[in-house]
């Protein structure tokens, strides 16, 4: 069995794969050692894959390397099942690469935009020859809502799931603040849809973060939602490291 760990700004994902099924999934939001304790007792993990965007916790590194056979720390070192065409692959965020080798497993050889809708909002790009070209990094919902208040004198901080109907036109302040926010959003990802198709054909898109619900049935494109994304990655890049 794998186990496939992305470290967020926000919180922790973990998976458990055996034989490429998803077998167990956890979050977190302080991750520890003390919570992987259970795990090794209850699943004959082999193999583990770290991920992260954050400082990690040197103790929990070393706990996890004592109970398993290989252990994987995801860098811009470690070989890929796809060619990475970034210029500087040791700035590029582990999650954006995994989310992009992901959906490339789940459909290779196809033109593919990655939409990861979290903390911030990541658009990559991967080609049909199995490439990851390159991608761009927009604020997140919440940013977005929270640099309205904290930049302004007088605009209030919106709590988003106050206004889930969201329209075009706000009658009120925080109706415009909301629908200014996330229909932004919408036009964002349609925007570079429509842009991407124009020089790719056949561009299939991918929807995963932890804000996609907001978006998804309400985008004029179709898309594919798999939240668990960048963890099918993980344990892709995994399986492409170790051999059994």
């Amino acid at each position: 069995m794998n186990l496939c760990i992305d470290q967020g700004n926000s919180c922790t994902k973990l998976g458990i794969f055996d034989n490429g099924k998803l077998v167990c999934d956890k979050l977190y939001k302080n991750f520890v050692k003390e919570d992987l304790s259970d795990l090794f007792q209850t699943y004959a993990i082999r193999h583990c894959i770290l991920s992260s965007v954050i400082e990690t916790d040197t103790s929990l590194v070393n706990y996890i390397k004592s109970c398993v056979k290989t252990f994987i720390w995801l860098d811009h070192t470690v070989k890929l099942p796809i060619e990475n065409l970034y210029k500087t692959p040791n700035t590029l965020g582990n999650d954006r690469l995994a989310a992009a080798v992901g959906a490339n497993f789940l459909y290779p050889n196809r033109n593919l935009l990655i939409i990861d809708i979290g903390s911030a909002i990541t658009y990559d790009l991967v080609n049909a020859q199995n490439q990851y070209v390159g991608g761009n990094i927009a604020p997140g919902v919440k940013m977005r809502l929270n640099a309205l208040h904290a930049y302004t004198q007088r605009l209030p901080l919106v709590n988003i799931k106050e206004h889930p109907d969201y329209g075009l036109i706000g009658q009120d302040t925080e109706e415009a603040i909301a629908n200014g926010v996330m229909n932004g959003i919408i036009f964002e990802i349609e925007g570079y849809y429509k842009h991407l198709c124009r020089s790719h054909s056949n561009v299939l898109t991918f929807l995963t973060g932890g804000n996609l619900y907001y978006f998804h049935n309400r985008l004029k494109i179709t898309t594919f939602v798999e939240i668990f994304l960048v963890l099918i990655g993980l344990n892709r890049i995994l399986e492409y490291n170790v051999q059994d």
